[in-house]
């Protein structure tokens, strides 16, 4: 089943992609293995799924002790929470969900080298979400720039979820124009690559907004076991 779907998604980030001239292989589709059995993440990798985004790091590190002979790039994508921070920059190979000036830095003294990370969009600017606004985020550019150990090569943002995907859009389109936006100003530190946005309901859409990763989990593995 874990196949089948996962044919269906590359199908259709294929079809979207060629509606507005992009290449597929510009798309990387992320499994979110929150509520997930070892089972289904093993059979995701067995589809050649080697992105596994985590939300929470307890599960997390359950499975990654058990996974650990296979080859996954593991990406947190929850809440940062302070007092996890240290443990997450250990065990994690990326963080997508970098949601404000006081994690980066905390991660900016806690890292010996220069790490790369992707700043979390609060696009719709709920006051319940985590994330920088876009205003918020153009203010603190300069400061984050002088963070010299962070390098930001992505953006990532969860839109609020509507039942019409084409609602979306907007919502990633306007993170394509700041990606445009903050590159076009060669700001140290900042050469914004990546755009992580689109989940199972609305990747399509984001895919033809400028997604390079979607973070899938229902339309890969169907249903969530607890």
């Amino acid at each position: 089943m874990i196949r089948d779907n996962y044919q269906l998604i590359l199908e259709n980030i294929e079809k979207a992609c060629r509606r507005v001239r992009r290449k597929p292989s510009e798309v990387q589709v992320l499994a979110v293995c929150k509520d997930q059995p070892l089972s289904r993440i093993r059979d995701a990798y067995a589809c050649q799924i080697r992105l596994m985004g985590e939300n929470r790091l307890q599960e997390a590190e359950t499975h990654m002790a058990d996974l650990a002979a296979l080859n996954i790039e593991w990406h947190f994508i929850g809440k940062l929470q302070k007092n996890k921070i240290n443990k997450i920059l250990s065990v994690f190979n990326f963080i997508e969900s970098v949601d404000g000036v006081k994690a980066l830095e905390h991660i900016h003294k806690r890292v010996e080298s220069e790490t790369e990370l992707f700043i979390e969009i609060n696009i719709d600017e709920e006051k319940s979400k985590s994330g920088f606004t876009i205003d918020g985020l153009r203010k603190a550019l300069q400061y984050i720039a002088n963070l010299n150990k962070v390098k930001i090569t992505g953006l990532m943002t969860i839109p609020p979820f509507v039942d019409d995907p084409e609602a979306m859009r907007t919502f990633f389109s306007r993170m394509r124009a700041l990606k445009d936006e903050i590159n076009q100003q060669r700001i140290p530190n900042f050469q914004i690559r990546h755009l992580s946005m689109g989940m199972s309901h609305d990747y399509e859409i984001a895919v033809e907004e400028g997604a390079t990763i979607v973070r899938i989990g229902t339309a890969l593995f169907s249903r969530r076991s607890r």
